[in-house]
């Protein structure tokens, strides 16, 4: 299986490794927020998808090692084509960016020619070269309204897509029926019984929940996010966050005198990405040691889907 090797050393001497082959390859190390607690302790960066391939192209490093799943690895190689981008488990895959292909696309398109085409960066490059525009779960609304277009198609994520055309009535979204199990699987029953036990407790939800989620939550945003509404909240002792359960220990370590409770109350074993929590540090290791798996792409898409990413990093943001 990809991704697969095991080693006898200690955890302790593993992470020595690590941290020396990355000196030795000149490699920065990315996690995503949902990763595994060792992944986001060992990282150089940690944040979200696009904010880390952002990072990574600023940097003087020769390679990136992206600890997150496929999409994210492939934006990583878009904004950084001359570096070496390494994905250490290429069962890191996205149930979300698989739900539409570019031929799906296609034929949207077909049956609505006249609508801008804004896709969320949790897509394949192939997705996001046949787009108009990317967005992400912070600036979509901020890139709808940006548009001159008054029609626009949302890919690939209906709850997203729904939030945003709640901020933007103004336009007609027509949105594309892609979702993430991990986040779509969540009910505002849920929420309510563990608010129930933290009745004080302030609800930060990431608007790739359902509407029913949404409505009862205090904050809406991405996971970065998150973190900022943390800060706005000075007086509160518990927040109840729903999204992926990996999210809970980049709140507590920025936090530690907070108390961060899963919105499913059980310590997100229903918020739990089984793609986002494949990668570990024995992956990391045979990834750095034999620079394993590298991501290509072909020129044209990297042409398409930058294009698609830069037009959207030009758009402000809202305030």
């Amino acid at each position: 299986m990809p991704g697969v090797g095991t080693t006898d050393l200690p955890t302790a001497e593993l992470v020595d490794q690590i941290n020396r082959l990355r000196e030795e390859k000149r490699a920065v190390i990315l996690a995503h927020n949902y990763q595994v607690p060792e992944i986001q302790d060992i990282a150089d960066v940690t944040g979200d998808s696009l904010g880390l391939s952002i990072e990574a192209s600023k940097t003087d490093a020769d390679v990136i090692v992206f600890c997150g799943v496929h999409f994210m690895a492939e934006s990583a190689k878009i904004l950084s084509p001359e570096k070496k981008v390494l994905l250490p488990n290429m069962s890191a895959g996205c149930s979300l960016a698989d739900s539409i292909t570019p031929e799906s696309l296609d034929d949207w398109k077909v049956r609505y020619p006249d609508h801008e085409v804004v896709t969320y960066v949790n897509s394949t490059a192939e997705v996001k070269a046949e787009s108009d525009i990317c967005c992400t779960s912070a600036n979509a609304v901020s890139v709808v309204r940006s548009l001159d277009a008054d029609k626009i198609l949302f890919t690939p994520d209906r709850n997203l897509g729904r939030w945003v055309a709640e901020q933007v009535p103004e336009k007609e979204v027509v949105i594309y029926d892609g979702a993430c199990p991990t986040h779509d699987v969540l009910r505002a029953a849920s929420v309510e019984r563990t608010r129930g036990e933290f009745p004080e407790a302030v609800i930060i939800a990431h608007p790739e929940c359902r509407q029913d989620v949404v409505e009862i939550a205090d904050e809406v945003c991405s996971t970065t996010g998150m973190l900022d509404a943390v800060e706005k909240y000075p007086e509160a002792k518990t927040f109840i966050i729903a999204t992926e359960n990996g999210m809970l220990h980049q709140l507590k370590t920025r936090f530690p005198d907070r108390e961060f409770v899963a919105a499913d109350g059980c310590i997100g074993c229903r918020l739990h990405c089984p793609y986002m929590k494949v990668t570990g540090l024995q992956d990391l290791y045979f990834s750095l040691a034999e620079e394993r798996f590298e991501i290509f792409l072909d020129g044209d898409v990297i042409e398409g889907a930058r294009r698609s990413l830069e037009r959207m990093m030009a758009v402000p943001r809202d305030h």
